[in-house]
């Protein structure tokens, strides 16, 4: 009895994952082919400085619309040397859709200095939305075609916007007097 629930779990655990869409998270892929290529690197606060190494994070969010993103999987470093720039993540499920369907995406990048994740750090940003059409295993799974660069940037401390707001708020006052 036991091995029958083992075995109709096991089945219906690899169905969901055949119904969930699949895609290739990576800011750099060139294939031959035109029009499933990818070259898309993210750059520092400066916007010429690529990202390098582990400090820098990158996370995929994805969801049936661009109101409802969540993280999907990890979050991965950026290459070093000659990719810097680049993260290569692999194959990522996109769980909250079915494979050949729209999908909106988002990568959001951080420098894990300023903070352990990307809601934390202060120093971060995401990409422009990205709508595309997800694959469904086992086939191979689409690139991230039409990704876009984009820089990160300083987050203002709350403490700094109310510090502003309060001296708007004296010259206004003073002015009026």
């Amino acid at each position: 009895m036991k091995k029958l629930l083992l075995v109709t779990v096991l089945m219906v655990a690899s169905v969901a994952a055949y119904s969930q869409g699949t895609l290739n998270f990576a800011n750099f892929v060139t294939v031959p082919a035109p029009g499933i290529s990818v070259n898309a690197p993210v750059f520092n606060v400066d916007g010429t400085t690529r990202l390098a190494g582990t400090q820098f994070q990158a996370i995929l969010y994805g969801g049936p619309d661009a109101g409802s993103l969540q993280a999907m999987g990890p979050a991965i470093g950026f290459s070093t040397g000659a990719g810097a720039g680049y993260f290569i993540g692999g194959q990522r499920i996109v769980t909250t859709v079915p494979g050949n369907t729209i999908a909106f995406l988002q990568v959001r990048a951080w420098d894990s200095l300023s903070g352990v994740t990307w809601d934390t750090a202060s120093i971060r940003a995401v990409s422009p939305i990205l709508q595309l059409s997800l694959g469904q295993a086992p086939a191979t799974p689409p690139n991230m075609v039409g990704l876009q660069s984009f820089s990160l940037a300083a987050v203002p401390e709350p403490s700094t916007i109310a510090l502003a707001m309060l001296g708007a708020a004296a010259l206004f006052l003073r002015r009026r007097k």
